[in-house]
């Protein structure tokens, strides 16, 4: 009989839930869905998650419960990440959930999340014998990786996701010169151990992981006329396009973002500082090319736990 399980990312921005099935070690996805919670927003930074945060983290995680047991699902993993590590009242929400739906969530520390993200990216990728940066921009964190297919050589999570930007330095829409200017200077102080890594083992290709970069690809293949499919795990973006794609983000505002083809709700508003980072790193270092894998912290963990003695 073929085993089912359920894995559940709760993301600072987006909730996201994968379920597969498998045998002998080998698990197929069979269903994904993914919510806008935005469960940092307004206390992300104050280090607590709302009251209003906890009751759209409740609706979604209910949701979801439904849709597990529609499937008879038998094992369910559920991840905090980000805002649930970092908020005085983590512990609280997520028993909160526990007491609701019956999901039991295990919040993870910046470095398990950056070794699932690896594994989720090798999983999809061929990541070759070249030094890789992988690059996670989440709503609270950010989740930095130098790999190749065989090796991760340096990982950390910073606490610099882009729900923090955004509430930290973005106060115009569309932005302001001087608020990239203070966003470049912010990564000049916080990323200083990311510099000397990349120093160190000088990685030459930018590999994005979902989320920010997912978008930028849509857009990106609409306009070029790409077509691809909802299964890929690696989909299209050049250095190029990025940059002509971020000259038009930062000029607009959000009901213009909104009308850019390939932009989606849950993105329209951290896009900017996302991609305002992503232009900092690929103007202070030089990568041959930007790849993106749709695979991240979900599919690192059923990568992981396809591994697992039975």
């Amino acid at each position: 009989m073929k085993n089912k399980l359920a894995i559940i990312d709760m993301g600072t921005n987006t909730f996201h839930l994968l379920i597969a099935e498998g045998e002998g070690g080998a698990f197929n996805i069979i269903f994904r869905d993914r919510l806008a919670v935005k469960i940092g927003m307004g206390g992300i930074n104050d280090g607590l998650i709302t009251e209003s945060a906890i009751h759209r983290a409740l609706l979604a995680m209910q949701s979801f419960r439904n849709i597990i047991d529609q499937h008879q699902v038998a094992k369910v993993y559920a991840f905090g990440t980000s805002a649930m590590r970092n908020a005085r009242n983590g512990p609280a929400a997520a028993q909160r959930i526990k007491d609701v739906t019956g999901i039991e969530v295990n919040i993870i520390s910046g470095q398990e999340e950056a070794h699932f993200i690896y594994l989720g990216v090798k999983s999809a990728l061929g990541l070759g014998h070249d030094m890789n940066l992988i690059v996670d921009i989440g709503g609270g964190s950010i989740e930095f990786i130098i790999a190749n297919q065989e090796e991760v050589f340096w990982k950390q999570s910073f606490e610099i996701g882009a729900q923090r930007l955004l509430e930290k330095f973005q106060q115009h829409d569309p932005i302001l010169q001087e608020e990239i200017l203070a966003l470049d200077k912010h990564f000049d102080h916080s990323l200083t151990t990311l510099f000397q890594s990349i120093d160190k083992y000088n990685p030459t290709v930018l590999v994005g992981s979902s989320g920010t970069f997912d978008t930028l690809s849509d857009i990106f293949c609409i306009k070029h006329d790409i077509h691809k499919s909802p299964e890929e795990v690696e989909t299209p973006l050049t250095l190029e396009g990025f940059y002509e794609i971020y000259k038009e983000l930062i000029l607009k505002d959000r009901q213009q973002r909104m009308a850019i083809p390939g932009m989606i709700e849950m993105r329209v508003d951290m896009i900017v500082v996302a991609c305002c980072l992503i232009r900092y790193l690929v103007e202070k270092y030089t990568f041959t090319r930007i790849r993106v894998s749709t695979y991240s912290l979900k599919e690192g963990v059923l990568s992981y736990l396809s591994q697992q003695p039975a």
